[in-house]
């Protein structure tokens, strides 16, 4: 009988941690994460998921003999604010199971 009182105890731990993940995913989602990239040329919003929502791109940024430069700095400025994010997602998930080891989070963020 207490082998079945540990395993209700677990079960309901386990759905804790799952109404506690499932918090922490939409208030990131709802915070956003800034980037930039060629000293401001370039400067990239995400959002806790890691979605770009917006890119702002200084016009002396473009030059129409270098855009591979532009494209880098987009790429740049793009996987920082997501790093952010998957930074503060990774963070908050580590304090909600008090440090325990985690399953890779890609899916959390779409990935």
């Amino acid at each position: 009988m207490e082998n079945l009182s540990q395993l209700q105890q677990l079960m309901q731990l386990g759905q804790q941690m799952q109404s506690r993940l499932a918090e922490i995913q939409e208030r990131l989602e709802k915070e956003t994460f800034s980037a930039s990239a060629g000293g401001g040329l370039v400067e990239v919003t995400a959002d806790g998921k890691g979605g770009v929502r917006s890119l702002r791109i200084d016009p002396s940024a473009v030059d129409p003999d270098d855009l591979e430069m532009l494209e880098d700095l987009i790429l740049a400025a793009i996987s920082q604010a997501q790093g952010k994010a998957r930074e503060k997602l990774e963070s908050e998930m580590r304090q909600a199971t008090g440090g325990m080891p985690l399953p890779d989070l890609g899916s959390l963020l779409g990935g």
